[in-house]
């Protein structure tokens, strides 16, 4: 069985999407089997993520879901995107999720397209159509996958990221309520963060 970690910044500031990307740093130094599942990066500030997802074929320690489970925050020390800006702390959401927490949906929802890969990779990749993309009819999400050389293993892969895409947006109104509670209070106990963390932004 597949499990799978999310660190999410909600709708946070850029300063939060730097903030998932230094805790993803800190969880794959707890769990060195994780992989990268999917992820969303924000889009205009290299470096920085609105969601990364890891996922793993090994069971995670309990030990470790109660240490990261929930919301975390980072206090900077230095804020390179605005310096001189008051506020230190920045949270984000730290989900644990096993294979069957990922959404059920009708596989006739799915329309997958092939296509030739572009750029480098050999022959092989740019005459034969190996890169899947998968569509979701229903809410219109889409993804694509090139990484395999195989046309089904990408087309595994596309589901699966598809799956984690539909997820995320299942979650979407629970991160944006986080994000209200982290922004309407301006103390410390704000969203009740299970871990705290600090340095440099």
């Amino acid at each position: 069985m597949k499990h799978y970690i999310q660190i999410t910044a909600g709708r946070g500031p850029v300063e939060c999407a730097r903030a998932v990307t230094l805790v993803a740093r800190e969880i794959v130094k707890a769990i060195p089997s994780l992989q990268l599942a999917d992820c969303e990066p924000h889009n205009k500030v290299e470096g920085c993520y609105m969601s990364i997802t890891f996922v793993t074929g090994e069971s995670i320690p309990v030990t470790i879901i109660k240490e990261w489970h929930g919301t975390v925050l980072w206090r900077s020390t230095a804020n390179p995107y605005r310096p001189g800006h008051k506020r230190s702390n920045w949270f984000v959401g730290v989900n644990f999720f096993d294979e069957e927490g990922l959404p059920d949906i009708n596989e006739s929802d799915i329309i997958y397209e092939t296509c030739r890969s572009g750029g480098k990779g050999g022959q092989n990749v740019n005459k034969v159509e190996t890169t899947v993309r998968a569509i979701h009819i229903p809410s219109g999400i889409a993804v694509k996958c090139s990484d395999e050389r195989s046309q089904s293993q990408n087309k595994a892969s596309a589901r699966e990221r598809l799956l984690l895409k539909l997820y995320r947006q299942n979650n979407k109104a629970r991160a944006e309520s986080l994000h209200r509670q982290w922004s309407n209070h301006d103390k410390l106990e704000r969203g009740n963060p299970v871990k705290k963390l600090s340095g440099k932004l």
